[in-house]
């Protein structure tokens, strides 16, 4: 009798294997302004173009989907706005981006318009909050803040 009972001896139960996901850390982008081009010179209203270089630092392809930026120069504030265009940036790499701005000199010092119709570089200050998300479905999007400065030239746009 004791040999049968033995025979229906149940199986232990099958735990649940438990199995830790990698922590994934987003390393925050770094913004550098490359140039500031003139588009379009007016004595009130000019036109400028600005090139913004993002670094990605992670091992892995970052999604920018918005960019909300101020642009200030030599001291003064130029510009701001936001860009909602969806790009992605290489791991371990860098992406370059261009966005437009209007900038009117009628409350401007003239100093500015001066350096900026001699063409002199140009102390900036880059500041905002960009949406980031590392390629992965199950990451969120964080919204990092930048606040970068800087020389850059200020060039005309070339023909063509």
């Amino acid at each position: 009798m004791i040999g049968f009972f033995a025979a229906c001896k149940s199986p232990p139960p099958q735990l649940p294997q438990i199995t830790e996901e990698p922590v994934i850390i987003v390393k925050e982008p770094v913004f550098e302004i490359i140039s500031i081009v003139i588009l379009q010179a007016e004595l009130i209203n000019t036109q400028f173009e600005t090139v913004l270089r993002i670094d990605n630092p992670n091992e892995f392809p970052v999604e920018l989907s918005r960019i909300k930026y101020e642009l200030h120069g030599n001291g003064m504030f130029w510009a701001d706005g936001t860009e909602n265009n969806i790009f992605q940036i290489p791991a371990k790499s860098r992406q370059d981006t261009k966005f437009r701005f209007s900038m009117n000199f009628i409350n401007m010092n003239r100093k500015l318009l001066d350096d900026i119709i001699a063409m002199r570089n140009v102390r900036y200050i880059f500041k905002g909050e960009a949406d980031v998300r590392g390629n992965y479905a199950r990451l969120p999007v964080s919204t990092v803040k930048f606040n970068c400065s800087g020389l850059s030239e200020v060039k005309q746009k070339a023909d063509g």
